[in-house]
């Protein structure tokens, strides 16, 4: 299991009163999509805090060719949690 950081880049969005900071990051597992997006916030709330929610932007997954099996699960999430400000 791991996780990338996709990019740098980072969308905030405002409201009366409150603003999130959304990051898209990947996780991989090789159970189920739904566990790689697990792994993806599991790693996330290590250093981030306060995570509101997620959307799943993308589900991949890497295929053994010898056996046509799929051997890695990946799912793209975009990530939102709290700004203070």
């Amino acid at each position: 299991m791991y996780i990338h950081f996709l990019y740098k880049r980072h969308v905030y969005i405002a409201t009366m009163t409150h603003v999130a900071k959304i990051v898209e990051i990947v996780g991989s597992s090789d159970k189920s999509w739904e566990n790689a997006a697990q792994v993806a916030v599991d790693e996330a709330k290590k250093t981030i805090h306060g995570i509101r929610g997620i959307e799943i932007t993308d589900m991949t997954a890497k295929v053994d060719p010898n056996s046509g099996k799929i051997t890695e699960y990946r799912a793209c999430i975009k990530l939102s949690f709290g700004v203070e400000h």
